[in-house]
């Protein structure tokens, strides 16, 4: 398709001033952010708890809130240091309110 076709030209000042649709074309990595649990620390926690004879889902500890924290509660109850530090570090990534939906109740 041609702009000619459609009988409007593009704006110059508007062409120049759009962002680019370019993939690589300002490009920032994102901030950090605590939203996502670190696999590679569940992993750690999982082994670690492991080491102590309790057995943990890691599937479970990030689809289930309640689980996750009773997990994190009981690492904290071993006489582990490491396995306490590396609990805390988890606690982090669970212990968030829930976010709102953004719907309003009526």
């Amino acid at each position: 398709m041609y702009y000619a076709d459609l009988d409007i030209a593009p704006s110059p000042s508007v062409a120049e001033d759009a962002p680019s649709l370019e993939a690589s074309d300002d490009f920032d990595l994102p901030a950090a952010s605590n939203r996502y649990c670190p696999t590679e620390l569940l992993g750690t926690f999982t082994l670690l708890m492991a080491g102590h004879g309790r057995c943990v889902n890691a599937s479970m500890m990030l689809g289930d809130r309640e689980y996750a924290m009773w997990q994190l509660a009981r690492a904290q109850t071993l006489p582990d240091e490491a396995l306490r530090h590396v609990a805390l570090r988890l606690f982090a990534y669970f212990d968030e309110s829930p976010r709102p939906t953004g719907k309003r109740s009526t």
